[in-house]
């Protein structure tokens, strides 16, 4: 399938070594884009490397501060010394420090902030000439479902996810003369080291998630390979500034 064919494109997924990241990577893999893994661990990101070797895929890793743009500049450097090229950005990393409003500290507001709005807009920034050179590229970044509800426990992550959705929407149209699409993924309550920790913090979550989600179910990382095909893909050239989410229903579940 033509149309879903990534053979010699070059994807960065940041904070691609684990989690929803990982997901993403291994399907943009497996159809056949070479892989840069982005990320702060560096010997989890050579496992996950391994992993997508291991599956006949091609990978590299490069260590990633997210919030920092002399270390995203470095890893579009990299980059293109490795490859010659940028084709597909998932911006991906990101953290959560989960308080209500009132105990949450400036300092931890704005880490939020620097990691999952400035750092995500950096990349995007960074990688742009690469792909306007290149006559086009794809870039998903990653809202979440906290993007369009009120989490009491999510001031800054909320509003983090929410300027996501309004930067993609904007790079969309600005980069459209590029033939460059940028689109954002909601991701529901995936079962991740992330959702993991929310697990253990607040009380009931597991049953109340399972019981509103039409699938049944808490979301996989796997669940995200196809969707990041298709949106990295020729198959996805004329869909820009969508917010879609993957959350097995989740969200429009009024039962």
């Amino acid at each position: 399938m033509p149309n879903f064919d990534l053979k010699g494109k070059v994807a960065i997924v940041t904070g691609g070594n684990g989690g929803i990241g990982l997901g993403m990577a291994k399907g943009l893999a497996e159809a056949g884009a070479r892989i840069v893994i982005a990320a702060r661990n560096k010997e989890k990101s050579a496992k996950s490397v391994a992993e997508i070797e291991k599956a006949g895929g091609v990978a590299m890793a490069v260590v990633l501060d997210a919030a920092s743009e002399s270390s995203i500049q470095a890893m579009v450097d990299a980059t293109l010394k490795a490859y010659g090229r940028i084709d597909i950005l998932v911006a991906n990393a990101g953290i959560n420090i989960r308080k209500t409003p009132e105990l949450l500290d400036l300092s931890e507001w704005q880490t939020m902030v620097d990691t999952n709005l400035t750092g995500p807009f950096l990349a995007c920034k960074a990688c742009y000439p690469a792909m306007k050179a290149a006559g086009g590229g794809k870039i998903i970044v990653i809202g979440s479902m906290s993007s369009i509800f009120g989490l009491p426990f999510a001031p800054a992550y909320s509003a983090t996810k929410g300027g996501i959705v309004q930067m993609a929407r904007a790079m969309a149209t600005a980069w459209a003369k590029d033939n460059i699409q940028v689109n954002a993924l909601l991701p529901g309550w995936i079962d991740t080291d992330l959702t993991k920790s929310a697990r253990q913090q607040v009380s009931g979550l597991n049953e109340r998630v399972v019981a509103r989600t039409p699938a049944g179910r808490w979301g996989d990382p796997a669940d995200f390979s196809g969707i990041a095909v298709f949106l990295s893909s020729p198959a996805s050239d004329f869909v820009t500034g969508t917010a879609i989410p993957i959350d097995g229903g989740y969200s429009i579940n009024g039962g």
